[in-house]
């Protein structure tokens, strides 16, 4: 791994930072889950290895009481299995992580949050679809607590959206790579309280 960063202020309201990683992994003989003819998986070391090279690219503006943060991933995963290259599968090529937060110290923290993850190649050689995944926060803060409240998933996304999670009948199902939330909008909030 190898990264830099530069950072400067742009006027006296306005911040800039970037993050720059280059890397870079190789891992000889990886342990595949691998499937059985009866249905069950085991993991094997495979005669091969896995490479695994990209790039995180983060940037961090400030406006006041604003920040707003925005993240890129690249990552090319290949699997050399006995010679045969092929993509890994349920690796997301391209990845952005976005939010924006506005904060008023020891007082309030609200956030915006997006991220989006690309077509993935699955196990049974088909693709995933690529989907978006929104949440939004609200936390207000006192001297010793704080309460909060997490909207997560807001919009909905669910792998079960995009087609049925698994093959066969009800009774003997065959199920699919899931490579997409599964749960669908959560909300959960909580009470912190500093000791």
């Amino acid at each position: 791994n190898f990264d830099v960063n530069y950072k400067t202020n742009i006027t006296d309201e306005v911040s800039f930072s970037i993050n720059q990683l280059f890397f870079y992994t190789y891992i000889n003989n990886p342990l595949i889950l691998t499937p059985l003819p009866n249905n069950t998986f085991q993991f094997v070391n495979i005669d091969g290895y896995i490479d695994t090279k990209g790039t995180e690219t983060n940037i961090k503006l400030g406006y006041e009481d604003f920040k707003l943060f925005i993240g890129y991933t690249f990552t090319d995963a290949m699997v050399n299995d006995n010679g045969i290259k092929s993509q890994n599968p349920l690796t997301s090529k391209h990845r952005l992580n976005n939010v924006l937060m506005y904060e008023i110290e020891e007082k309030w923290k609200i956030g915006l949050e997006a991220y989006y993850y690309s077509p993935q190649k699955l196990n049974d050689g088909s693709t995933g679809k690529n989907y978006w995944v929104f949440g939004a926060m609200i936390e207000k803060l006192w001297e010793h607590f704080s309460i909060y409240a997490n909207f997560e998933n807001f919009t909905d996304t669910r792998q079960t959206k995009f087609g049925s999670i698994y093959t066969g009948s009800i009774s003997n199902p065959t199920f699919k790579d899931i490579y997409a939330p599964l749960d669908g909008f959560v909300i959960n909030a909580g009470v912190k309280i500093k000791l």
